[in-house]
């Protein structure tokens, strides 16, 4: 259900040196919500720094990188979080001998 409204959230992204976005990683469908694109209007482009999902935790170390798969939650594979994730990012992760 979408919610009209800022919400206050361009005061968040502006001028800060950090954001981390907490989220689950698919909507109730299965369809991924970390996608190549936004679909919604923008508070602010290209100010993300981290993303945490109830799967994984993606980062990058700088605005021009791509994200980095860096860690996965227990029991989850990185083949699990590829699956259910559009968006292009690299890994970086130790996988479990």
């Amino acid at each position: 259900k979408m919610i009209k409204g800022m919400g206050g959230a361009m005061d968040l992204v502006a001028g800060v040196k950090k954001i981390i976005v907490v989220m689950e990683h698919t909507s109730k469908d299965g369809s991924p919500k970390f996608i190549p694109a936004c679909t919604l209007p923008l508070t602010g482009r290209n100010v993300v720094d981290m993303i945490v999902t109830d799967l994984c935790v993606f980062q990058r170390p700088d605005h021009d990188s791509p994200f980095r798969l860096i860690e996965c939650a227990p029991g989850v594979t990185a083949e699990e979080v590829a699956a259910k994730t559009s968006a292009h990012y690299t890994v970086d992760v130790a996988q479990p001998a």
